[in-house]
């Protein structure tokens, strides 16, 4: 019997770090081939000094062997697999940074289209940022128009020419830190004899959209591994354009700016939580996360809630031990070391300390220190660890805010409570400026019409598979983890269990939270909505996915890997077709229909202040207006259009009393506390007839209107303001004289002498 040893070398199928470590292994590989004299091909294989068939043992002389080096093709396969990887990668990068550069031409199209807007004045151009938004860019103008940007940005932080009567940093008010960044790189990029200062500024916010669109292309694509999902992502996100961003409304609004950094926060995040990536591509993403969570609690004074939600989520994980406590404890120094850095650059944002973020952060830390056996034990002794450590970490968090707010003056966070009770239907209240927010669209909660364009762009109803078959898949993780199984660090496509990948189960409750906030905030739509984009598109292009389901349902008669990698790339094509087909005539439509905006009585009002009015003038009027008015001509103002500073609203509230029932002895005192030179009555306020009216709101406020069980009770003896003013007739004129006005607008000089007429 002839004894043959041979070498087999297994070709693996496997995942790319098994692809790297077959990199290491030598590359030639010896065969011992054998050259039998006799015998019979039953006798291969046998072991050394094996039995025959009857057992004996027989001497055999030494057969003699030819060594062979057999060349195998390893470094042409790792080759060729890594160039693969190369081309993948490349292309999808060059897809992103085209589906984001596309997206920015489109908005800068759809808005020179919407408004004209190469083909007006420079007024007329400042008149198109809507909604007080325009204010911002006052800001920036006056940077450019600093000889310095050292002076310029002193003399926002001492300003006294905005607001009558208050010196404000306007820096820390309005948080004008981009309008700092955007005027630093108009200056030094020597782009004044290039384009003009109001291109650069909105480009500059439609280049943050482009960034926007690309990290929510690339989060897709490494939760899916396929970069089809993140050109579906971006097809939802620009088909749902209305509830997805609020460009069409107001190009300066801080979540314009902000919220662009977050999507690449979040991107990077969903990088770090992978199990699958190496220690540099690790640290690439723990330095963009750091560099991006600062910055999107620079820009935006309510970042700071927004990533409380963020916390809450990744807190969620660590509590179900399903990401590596080495990894909190780094997104943990990622979130204090921002808020830090936050705090010193906004002027010692005393908001900042009584966050709920920070407070979360400490209940965490000190929770994780007192529970270091946390999770141990069998699953009932986990559960009850688990409901003791939540009851640690939120008292000790709630008992850390109430001790800053009551060593600190922080005047926002009664408000806050207050504003909640009264929206949940847990209080009544009277006070305007509760009942003005409440009235807001942003706190309302949203309208049918949002789901059923969210269905007819056919996101839906495939984001609740997606979310169902993960939520699913996460809570048999949690399960198993409770149990005490370990999870895994690796997987493979046919385990099925697709909730076990922790940036998976983090997307889940990210979506899962603003989901339930968005039900009750129809503002916070513009934070779920593209991450609703992003999941649905992940989910639908993931192999993992369906073979979480195939697994559950225990397919066998087709085999389930390969079903479920036909269904990921069938069904994103089917759903990309269809889009194609239904939608791209409607964009392409919406590009090539040339829009009117022209807002005649406006440009005649401002080109009056500008020509008939001194320059130290002091104007009163609703907020959005003197925001339109500080843009196009300077003048100090007596409220601003924030939503966010109790004193401005309280100001505001001062300033609409024009528009309800008291004498004009009392308006004229408001006035002149204001140290108001001209007030601004608007037409379409004074008559509204909607609900949730200025007039009623003021009417109600006053107490001059009751509702007693279904009753109006009237209690004022005075007509109200801006009607009876339009009489001409005393005492008004004792007070006031008209100056100017057209249909939309009636301007009062607020007399500085009394003349009284009878």
């Amino acid at each position: 019997m002839t004894e043959v040893r041979c070498r087999k070398t297994d070709t693996l199928e496997g995942d790319d770090e098994e692809g790297e470590k077959r990199q290491t292994e030598p590359e030639l590989q010896t065969q011992i081939v054998s050259e039998p004299s006799g015998g019979s091909g039953d006798d291969l294989g046998q072991k050394d000094g094996g039995e025959g068939d009857n057992g004996d043992h027989k001497e055999e002389e030494p057969t003699e062997t030819t060594e062979i080096p057999v060349q195998r093709p390893k470094t042409t396969a790792t080759s060729s697999g890594f160039l693969q990887r190369l081309l993948r990668v490349f292309f999808g990068c060059l897809a992103a940074v085209a589906c984001g550069m596309l997206y920015a031409v489109y908005l800068s199209t759809y808005h020179d289209r919407k408004f004209w807007f190469s083909a007006r004045q420079e007024l007329e151009r400042e008149l198109t940022f809507q909604a007080g938004s325009g204010l911002y860019y006052y800001y920036y103008k006056h940077m450019l128009a600093a000889p310095s940007f050292e002076r310029g940005f002193y003399e926002l932080m001492v300003d006294n020419r905005t607001i009558s009567g208050q010196t404000i940093n306007a820096v820390e008010r309005l948080s004008l830190y981009p309008e700092l960044m955007t005027s630093f790189l108009y200056r030094v990029t020597g782009s004044q004899d290039v384009v003009e200062p109001i291109y650069f500024y909105i480009g500059a916010v439609f280049g943050l959209q482009a960034v926007y669109v690309t990290a929510l292309f690339v989060c897709s694509w490494v939760m899916s591994g396929t970069w089809v999902a993140g050109m579906l992502a971006v097809a939802w996100y620009v088909i749902d354009r209305a509830d997805t961003t609020k460009m069409d409304h107001a190009i300066p609004l801080r979540e314009n700016w902000a919220l662009p950094y977050f999507s690449c926060q979040v991107a990077a995040l969903t990088g770090f939580l992978s199990n699958n990536i190496s220690s540099a591509t690790e640290m690439f993403c723990y330095l963009s996360m750091s560099a991006t969570t600062f910055t999107f609690l620079l820009v935006w004074e309510h970042s700071h809630y927004v990533l409380f939600i963020q916390g809450l989520c990744l807190f969620l994980l660590d509590s179900f031990d399903l990401v590596p406590s080495r990894k909190m404890a780094d997104i943990h120094k990622v979130y204090l070391s921002s808020l830090f850095l936050a705090y010193v650059f906004q002027f010692q944002n005393q908001t900042l300390l009584s966050s709920p973020l920070l407070s979360l952060l400490i209940g965490s830390m000190l929770a994780r220190y007192f529970q270091q056996r946390m999770k141990m034990g069998p699953i009932v002794a986990r559960v009850m660890k688990l409901f003791l450590h939540f009851h640690l970490v939120f008292s000790t968090g709630i008992t850390f805010s109430y001790l800053v707010k009551k060593l600190l003056p922080v005047s926002d966070g009664d408000f806050i409570l207050k504003f909640l009770e009264v929206k949940f239907g847990l209080n009544t209240t009277t006070d305007f400026v509760t009942n003005l927010l409440l009235c807001q669209e942003r706190f309302q909660r949203p309208g049918e019409d949002l789901f059923l364009r969210l269905t007819q762009a056919s996101v839906l109803p495939f984001y609740f598979l997606v979310l169902t078959v993960c939520l699913l898949s996460t809570l048999q993780t949690i399960y198993r983890r409770l149990s005490g199984q370990p999870m895994k660090t690796t997987h493979r496509l046919d385990d099925g269990r697709i909730g076990e990948q922790p940036e998976v189960v983090y997307h889940v409750f990210h979506t899962l939270i603003f989901g339930g906030l968005t039900l009750l905030f129809d503002g916070v739509k513009y934070l779920w909505t593209p991450y609703v984009c992003m999941f649905t598109a992940f989910g639908v292009c993931s192999p993992n996915l369906w073979m979480t389901v195939f697994r559950w349902l225990k397919l066998k008669s087709v085999h389930p890997v390969v079903l479920s990698l036909i269904l990921s790339t069938a069904i994103p094509t089917i759903i990309g077709f269809s889009l194609w087909r239904e939608y791209c005539p409607r964009v392409l439509a919406e590009l090539s229909d040339l829009q009117e905006f022209y807002d005649s009585d406006t440009v005649e009002l401002i080109s009056w202040i500008r020509s008939q009015t001194p320059v130290a003038a002091v104007f009163a009027g609703s907020p959005q207006l003197l925001g339109t008015v500080k843009l196009c001509s300077g003048s100090a103002v007596t409220s601003l259009p924030l939503y966010s500073d109790m004193n401005l609203l309280r100001r505001s509230e001062d300033t609409y009393q024009v528009y309800a029932m008291r004498s004009a002895e009392e308006v004229y005192k408001i006035l002149t506390s204001q140290k108001t030179s001209y007030v601004i009555i608007e037409e379409s306020i004074c008559t509204e007839l909607k609900g949730c009216s200025i007039k009623d709101l003021l009417d109600v406020s006053n107490g001059h209107v009751v509702y007693d069980r279904g009753e109006v009770y009237s209690f004022s003896k005075h007509g109200r303001f801006c009607h009876e003013i339009k009489m001409n007739y005393s005492p008004y004129t004792n007070y006031f004289t008209r100056v100017f006005w057209n249909r939309s607008y009636h301007v009062y000089k607020v007399n500085s002498v009394i003349s009284f007429q009878y």
